[in-house]
């Protein structure tokens, strides 16, 4: 895919140098500051790894059910009511996909929610792989579909933890962690080929009349050197998430890996949730303007996209971020 499709060391941002720019007379609480729990990218790199251990994650393979086995059974450990959206989809060579999106739901009885996401699946080709002997075999996802789960894996760990530790200092609203199945079995000539577990989901949500205040989408956010630029979609839709997404970046010290520059439009799971559910939803996807290989990455839909590649220092900035969003929110702070 060129840019308009998708699958579709940590370093210290302009946050740590805003008092001193705000002047003598500067309101010390008139900024946001830090709030909630330390992410912990090591928890999020062993989610990444224990993904990968099952192999290329590819539609009806034995790797992709044996890990939605796992998948659901950690959100299960940590307190989540878990849901799986079973549906055979049929892919663009007709190929019939057994699909299975999983719904990992905190506080399901709240009807204030937010909504965060990322697809598991494995792409079965690949395709941009310099080398053409490669074409034909499967990418083993860690960048490209396991990140975005680790994340969210690491997420409800902290979630659960908070919520039954003595200070209940867990999020007073819902969550829902929507792992979206069949979104890298795509052709590049076929942009609605893409995304057909959000796109089913968005249809069919697993609870009648959904709603969330907003989502986010993780797309590939463990790579190395990786940069998330303003996507085109997501400030259409939901420029206000997009500024406070990008504005915790900078309150927990990681504006460098998010600046404030935009990107190409993206064809990505967000685009359903957006345009079928009706949720403003954004999309965490890497930008890289000068990567001879593709514009997401050098291991994009390569045999190279494998756990060498993943940056733990990228998988803090984005779960820090997320935390900071999240926790936020429960401090009332829009």
């Amino acid at each position: 895919m060129a840019l308009l499709t998708a699958c579709g060391g940590s370093q210290k941002g302009s946050a740590d140098t805003a008092a001193v720019d705000a002047g003598p007379n500067a309101n010390p609480q008139a900024a946001p500051q830090p709030v909630g729990p330390e992410f912990m990218a090591d928890s999020a790199f062993a989610f990444c790894q224990r993904q990968c251990d099952f192999g290329p994650r590819t539609m009806n393979s034995d790797a992709h059910e044996h890990c939605a086995q796992w998948i659901a059974g950690k959100f299960q450990a940590y307190g989540l009511a878990v849901t799986k959206q079973q549906a055979t989809l049929t892919g663009f060579d007709g190929t019939p996909l057994h699909a299975t999106n999983i719904i990992a739901s905190y506080r399901p009885e709240q009807p204030d929610r937010i909504l965060v996401c990322a697809h598991w699946d494995s792409r079965p080709w690949a395709d941009n792989d310099p080398d053409e002997s490669n074409h034909q075999k499967p990418v083993l996802a860690a960048n490209d579909g396991a990140s975005g789960v680790a994340v969210m894996l690491e997420l409800a760990r902290l979630v659960s933890s908070s919520a039954q530790s003595a200070k209940n200092s867990a999020p007073n609203y819902g969550i829902d962690f929507i792992c979206f199945d069949a979104e890298d079995w795509g052709t590049h000539a076929d942009g609605d080929s893409w995304a057909l577990g959000s796109h089913y989901w968005a249809s069919h949500p697993h609870q009648p009349g959904y709603k969330a205040r907003f989502g986010i989408l993780l797309d590939m956010v463990g790579g190395q050197n990786a940069r998330f630029y303003r996507e085109g979609h997501s400030q259409l839709y939901a420029s206000q998430t997009v500024n406070t997404v990008w504005r915790a970046a900078e309150t927990v010290g990681f504006s460098t890996f998010f600046p404030k520059q935009d990107g190409g439009f993206i064809t990505d799971d967000h685009i359903p949730v957006n345009e079928l559910a009706g949720i403003p939803c954004i999309d965490i996807v890497p930008f890289y303007p000068n990567c001879e290989e593709s514009n997401f990455g050098p291991t994009w839909h390569t045999v190279k996209d494998d756990m060498s590649h993943i940056a733990p220092g990228t998988l803090k900035a984005v779960g820090q971020t997320l935390v900071q969003v999240l926790w936020e929110m429960s401090d009332g702070i829009e």
